[in-house]
């Protein structure tokens, strides 16, 4: 059996929405990594623009973690996750063994602010954004073996017809929502972390 070298970085990329729909249920997992890193400050720095994948970002780069959150739109985020991955491999002269991957996004039909860690294999469960990732980087068969997903519930609504699924998703996050995100999933979004960096 290979024994392979340790992880020396883990990116954490949340998924989410632009734009007027920053601020949506769908975007659950840039806020949830936004909490996360107020848990780790000072440790972890607070966001600033960066670029990476060719397109400006938000970034907070520390040691091991580097966080980033998604400058796409959720459906079309599978090229330039590929992208930053191999931006970071070079930027920090790693091998593609040495850096983690962990996609923090949002899961419906899981009550909202209930935290999971998945293993990278795991049904996508009809995202559409961990769907277009799976599908840019099927050459990383290897290094995707240190790849995971923390999934980040948002609730669900009571149709079932696409149209109503759209439309929930993009509902604007509610002051109560965006404040449990931060005083309760984000230090699980830091407890997920550290199991799945100490599994990789």
């Amino acid at each position: 059996m290979t024994v392979l070298p340790p992880v020396l970085r883990v990116l954490v990329i949340s998924l989410g929405n632009q734009g007027g729909y920053y601020d949506c249920l769908h975007s659950a997992g840039h806020f949830a990594i936004a909490a996360a890193q107020k848990v780790l400050a000072p440790s972890q720095p607070n966001f600033k623009s960066e670029r990476y994948g060719k397109m400006k970002c938000k970034v907070s780069s520390a040691v091991p973690y580097t966080f980033i959150q998604s400058p796409t739109m959720m459906n079309i985020c599978g090229n330039w996750v590929v992208a930053t991955w191999r931006d970071m491999l070079e930027r920090h002269e790693l091998l593609p063994s040495e850096l983690g991957l962990v996609v923090v996004h949002d899961e419906l039909e899981s009550e909202f602010g209930r935290v999971r860690p998945r293993d990278w294999d795991a049904s996508h469960r009809g995202h559409n954004g961990i769907k277009s990732i799976k599908k840019s980087s099927t050459s990383f068969n290897d290094s995707r073996r240190r790849w995971a997903r923390i999934s980040v519930g948002i609730g669900r609504p009571l149709g079932r017809t696409s149209d109503v699924v759209s439309d929930y998703v993009l509902r604007k996050l509610t002051s109560h929502q965006i404040q449990t995100i931060n005083d309760e999933v984000g230090p699980k979004v830091v407890d997920c972390l550290h199991q799945l960096h100490e599994k990789m």
